[in-house]
């Protein structure tokens, strides 16, 4: 597979070449802060760049109609407005969490959403390493999605060098329920991130989640 990175400078860039590299694919394109170098057109780019480079994004999607795998984190409904717009043309895979467990959390989180109702307290903390600029993440907001409160308490912490934790806590009056994940390297990221990859090779245009591609 031919493939590029938009945001390549970035931790997650680094890493996903690492891994890509391992799987035998072949980089052939990385846009970052310092420029553009492109070897050959890719069959496939993946973006994990900051939301302020999401519209320079689109278009090189639009240029060159190849796939698109994108992790970027506090995208708005206008962003997703043209991520819906771009999988007309060509296979969309968005995940604000790449992650295979965070994926078996949802499903986890939706078993207990048919038990607890709403005498339960329920509130989401996450903590990640101190350069992530959203708080909360965007993987606690898609948690937070699939309980359906109209209000929800989340709490953010940036220490160190964490790489993710993300904790649900369901509390009655008498017993508490807590469902956690805990990510030790980006290396449970960016093995979604391959898996997405190599899938949108044979999809057709449209807007898939990384939940999609698992199923």
């Amino acid at each position: 597979m031919k493939y590029g990175i938009i945001g390549y400078s970035g931790r997650m860039g680094q890493a996903i070449e690492e891994l890509f590299s391992e799987a035998g694919h072949q980089l052939v394109y990385q846009k970052d802060e310092a420029g553009e170098k492109e070897l050959e057109k890719p069959e496939v780019i993946i973006d994990f760049s900051l939301k302020e480079a999401f519209a320079e994004t689109v278009k090189v999607i639009e240029q060159k109609q190849v796939a698109l795998v994108i992790g970027t984190t506090g995208l708005d409904q206008d962003d997703f407005a043209e991520l819906k717009r771009l999988a007309e043309e060509v296979p969309v895979i968005q995940s604000f969490n790449f992650s295979i467990g965070i994926n078996i959390l949802s499903e986890l989180i939706n078993k207990v959403n048919q038990y607890v109702d709403q005498d339960w307290d329920i509130e989401i903390s996450e903590t990640h390493h101190r350069f992530k600029k959203d708080k909360p993440s965007g993987t606690a907001i898609m948690l937070g999605d699939l309980i359906d409160r109209d209000e929800l308490e989340m709490h953010s912490k940036r220490l160190g060098s964490e790489f993710g934790e993300h904790e649900v806590d369901f509390a009655s009056t008498g017993e508490v329920l807590t469902l956690k994940h805990r990510a030790y390297s980006r290396e449970a990221f960016t093995r979604g991130v391959l898996i997405s990859a190599e899938a949108a090779l044979d999809l057709d245009a449209g807007f898939y989640t990384f939940k999609d591609i698992l199923n």
